[in-house]
């Protein structure tokens, strides 16, 4: 079958994989708050005041929403050992089978045990998907535009949270459980184009490498990298590099996770666990799945769909400029940039609810505890506004950097499994924290901003001092950030980070402008040894 070597064709397919996140977000955020989901579900009765359904209790609405994040825990364990034996494509394919089954029992769901059950299989091919993604692209990309590629992960997941978010808001108009059925069984669509459209892109160079399928390798780096000339010096400097990783990583036993706790290994590691852990720490992704009980709160009426679906807009939009610069700021200055940010608007909103808020009360006619206060009058578009501005920096700089920055850390040996360690950090945060904010916001109310205000404050300083660059550097030269033989290394740590700095000089080598002595030099490693 023809194969296509167009990065960014590879990269657009590929990244559908994250859009299946986006669709699940959305499609639970826009349909918690409406009535054919609730009287489907109607744990609780109706309501005495308005006779309206109530839906599940806060802790079973909690239990719910975790039951994707939950499995996409799982899913991002057991997609290192599915990557490692049938490749970085394939373990795809699997995630986007996966979640068409998740999907048909979520649309068929009877009862509330049976959603969960469809949403935890969702959530097995979210994982899957999630981890392996970057680590696909991260593989076929060139250094200078692999931030650009990777983070298109994030713009799908923006893309997908937008798209299903109108496609319940134009059902929400329907009566019955076709209101949310309909959308749920949209979703497979995605999953469709992502299984077929994946036949016809290669398979990650550096995974055939680690399979002496070297042939094939050299192809693929030809097809994507070298516009078709097998005597590109970027590929024979990707060939060259890729060859002394494998040769070296011969030499060792074969991977466990129990490799990434060792000492050479356990700063990468906690480095790439923190980063997805602080991305779910920021609160961004809590306050897209419960966004309808924030915008209630400000007073915005019982259609607080629309209101919802101008911040998923944002998110699009402002995911574009990293797409377009995140490898020229680099990922140490965008995520302390987006840190600080976030922190700032965080502080806002805890103290506007703090000082103008009112403790909700039964005549409110509120349906759940989790909508705990009730703020109006220009606070209340503070509210909104300053929400609106924490998703404007979280959009360009931890949504793209999180996906991008891990893939980047590891030796081609560990990526696969190390890659999905740290995602199965994301998500199990983002089960615990899916699970907590509706009871935080029934019994602290306020003091929830207060505490993701506290946890972006640390993210900026752990950043700092932990986190190296990596933009415009091969995998390999990554890798060699945290050897600690070097001049001014740390033991076990390797270059300190605040040393380290965003070189552009690969952008030569990509457009074949190296110098004389830059050719001398590749020819070199790439002749044979005798």
């Amino acid at each position: 079958m023809k194969q296509f070597g167009n990065i960014y064709l590879i990269a657009a397919t590929s990244v559908i994989g994250g859009a299946l996140f986006g669709f699940d977000i959305s499609s639970m955020s826009a349909i918690i708050s409406t009535q054919p989901y609730k009287c489907q579900f109607n744990q609780q009765g109706n309501n005495p005041v308005t006779g309206l359904c109530r839906g599940p209790d806060d802790n079973v609405q909690g239990g719910i929403t975790a039951a994707m994040p939950g499995g996409s825990w799982l899913g991002a364990l057991i997609s290192g050992f599915i990557t490692d034996i049938f490749g970085r494509k394939t373990s795809i394919q699997i995630g986007a089978i996966i979640w068409i089954v998740g999907s048909i029992l979520v649309c068929a769901s009877q009862n509330i045990p049976m959603l969960i059950v469809g949403r935890i299989i969702n959530g097995l091919s979210v994982g899957i998907c999630s981890a392996q993604v970057p680590v696909y692209i991260s593989e076929l990309s060139p250094p200078s535009k692999r931030g650009r590629f990777i983070g298109m992960q994030q713009w799908a997941i923006t893309w997908g949270i937008a798209i299903m978010f109108f496609i319940c808001y134009g059902s929400s108009f329907i009566n019955g459980s076709a209101a949310f059925r309909l959308p749920w069984g949209l979703q497979m669509i995605p999953a469709l184009l992502l299984f077929f459209g994946l036949m016809v892109l290669p398979e990650s160079p550096r995974w055939l490498a680690k399979k002496d399928r070297w042939e094939e390798a050299k192809g693929v780096l030809v097809l994507v990298h070298g516009q078709g000339d097998p005597h590109s010096q970027l590929v024979a400097r990707e060939m060259a590099e890729i060859k002394e990783a494998v040769d070296f990583e011969r030499q060792n036993a074969d991977v466990s996770y129990v490799e990434l706790l060792r000492p050479n290994m356990i700063n990468r590691t906690h480095i790439g666990i923190f980063t997805q852990i602080w991305s779910q720490l920021t609160g961004m992704n809590v306050m897209m799945y419960y966004i309808s009980y924030i915008f209630t709160m400000t007073g915005s009426g019982d259609d607080v769909l629309l209101p919802s679906g101008i911040q998923f807009i944002i998110n699009v939009v402002m995911t574009v400029p990293a797409l377009i610069w995140l490898d020229r700021w680099g990922r140490r200055y965008t995520m302390l940039v987006g840190a600080f940010f976030m922190t700032l608007w965080l502080c806002i909103n805890a103290g506007l609810f703090a000082v103008y808020s009112r403790p909700a009360v039964p005549e409110d006619g509120f349906d759940t505890a989790a909508i705990s206060m009730v703020i109006a009058g220009p606070a209340a578009k503070a509210v909104i506004a300053s929400t609106y501005l924490f998703v404007a920096s979280y959009a360009p700089t931890w949504g793209p950097a999180s996906w991008t920055y891990p893939a980047e850390l590891y030796p081609l040996r560990v990526r696969g499994k190390a890659v999905a360690l740290a995602t199965s950090a994301n998500w199990a945060f983002n089960f615990a924290l899916a699970y907590f904010v509706p009871p935080s916001f029934a019994n602290i109310s306020w003091k929830t901003y207060v505490i993701f205000a506290v946890f972006c404050f640390c993210m900026f300083w752990h950043t700092f001092f932990m986190f190296p660059e990596t933009a415009n550097k091969t995998l390999e030269e990554v890798a060699a950030t945290f050897e600690d033989n070097g001049p001014g290394s740390i033991k076990y740590i390797g270059i300190p980070a605040w040393k380290t700095h965003n070189d552009r000089s690969i952008i030569r080598v990509e457009r074949n402008l190296a110098s004389s002595e830059e050719k001398i030099g590749i020819e070199h490693s790439t002749s044979p040894k005798i």
